[in-house]
């Protein structure tokens, strides 16, 4: 019989990490972890289904570090840079000080690192299917030693595209294994991946796939296209806190948040055409407060652990329901309140009935404020005079310079 703990204790968990967790005044388990924690640490297949934003990290990240410093070397996968970082970050701060050491296996950075990383025989491997494979063709890693492999929003990397590479790693892998799999969605692909590649796991749920946390406070608009830049520009006056943004493109977003910068507010954005070094940048600007105001594509719908986000904001629908599920656990985090507001077009009723339907719920429909006039004139750039280091064109094309040398952003 499980019974609610106030402490990490009585979990199981070794008297030094349990000291390094009080440290780092991480006191009382969630449901996730409280549940997750104690048949990890046995060795136990598990899958573990939570909403997003209940300490998923720690569930298996705690089992992990016991068993690394037992000498049981693991493996994570992961979808994304951002929540390989992240989760990097999370291990890194609970086993530094036990002696532990991780890798990460990420693009966007050098190659000659992860090497150096790779040699002083890491623990702990983390990274993202893509990279790993790099290595792995390289002969530069070898996962023959892995004895826990953690498979972490293994939805999305199906939803990405990584299904050969999640295989052909899988195929790398020792069979005798414990896996781990978390998420906060469990469609059929999960289940089936859970089925060829797990030895009778116990399932985990806190609760049902697709629910929100109760703390977020959820609104939806159905309004024209050209009418979000002045809705967005009435919100941006009445949040006063972080705010973080999401755009189905990346050309989107980029536009977005230039547009946000010529009303005067700090903004910048995330997506995969940044940099590693840029995407660093701009995540940390957005935590310390240098950006009040990040614009992102669902690169940072899984990614991103940041307390205190005020507003989670739709401007686009996503492409699926399970994704609007991730936004918007991006606020309300560890118990805290949190608002999500959704831009739906009139012809994305269907879209918005999917996510109900995901859900369970009806999203709450809110009537149009009365919008302040348009102010397009402030979301104006002028085109650089060149652009990608690229030679200025000699001949006049067939529309005005005028037309060519001023563009919308939105």
């Amino acid at each position: 019989m499980t019974t609610n703990k106030s402490n990490f204790y009585g979990l199981g968990i070794a008297p030094n990490i349990l000291a390094v967790l009080d440290r780092l005044n991480f006191k009382t388990p969630t449901p996730i972890q409280e549940k997750s924690i104690p048949p990890a640490i046995e060795g136990k297949d598990l899958i573990g289904l939570a909403q997003t934003g209940t300490g998923k990290t720690l569930a298996f990240g705690i089992p992990m570090i016991q068993a690394a410093l037992q000498g049981k070397h693991g493996l994570v996968i992961l979808p994304t840079r951002e929540l390989a970082l992240q989760v990097e970050q999370t291990l890194h701060k609970i086993g530094i000080s036990l002696g532990m050491r991780t890798a990460l296996l990420i693009g966007g950075e050098s190659m000659h690192r992860q090497l150096q990383a790779l040699r002083k025989n890491p623990t702990i491997i983390l990274g993202t299917p893509g990279r790993m494979i790099d290595h792995l063709r390289q002969k530069t890693l070898s996962l023959k030693g892995v004895k826990i492999l953690v498979l972490d929003e293994a939805d999305r990397m199906l939803d990405m595209g990584f299904a050969p590479q999640l295989k052909q790693i899988l195929t790398t892998v020792p069979r005798e294994r414990q896996t781990m799999l978390f998420s906060a969605t469990m469609p059929n692909e999960i289940v089936h991946l859970a089925h060829s590649y797990m030895k009778l796991p116990l399932r985990i749920e806190i609760a049902p796939s697709g629910t929100t946390s109760a703390k977020v406070a959820q609104e939806l608009f159905f309004i024209s296209k050209p009418d979000k830049p002045r809705l967005l520009e009435k919100l941006l006056s009445e949040y006063h806190g972080s705010i973080l943004i999401f755009s189905r493109t990346k050309f989107g977003a980029k536009k977005i948040a230039a547009g946000i910068r010529a009303l005067g507010h700090a903004a910048t954005e995330l997506h995969s055409n940044k940099s590693l070094s840029q995407r660093r940048e701009a995540l940390d600007g957005f935590k310390n407060g240098k950006y009040r105001v990040l614009v992102a594509t669902d690169i940072a719908s899984r990614g991103i652990d940041v307390k205190g986000i005020e507003l989670v904001l739709n401007y686009d629908l996503p492409d699926n329901a399970e994704d609007y599920i991730h936004r918007i656990g991006r606020t309300a985090r560890a118990g805290a309140a949190g608002n999500a507001i959704s831009f739906a077009t009139p012809d994305q009723r269907g879209d918005v009935r999917n996510i109900e339907r995901l859900m369970r719920a009806a999203l709450p429909l809110r009537k149009l404020p009365e919008l302040p006039p348009a102010r397009m004139e402030r979301f104006v750039e002028r085109r650089p005079y060149r652009e990608f280091n690229a030679p200025r064109p000699r001949q006049r094309s067939s529309f005005s310079q005028k037309s060519q040398g001023r563009k919308r952003y939105f």
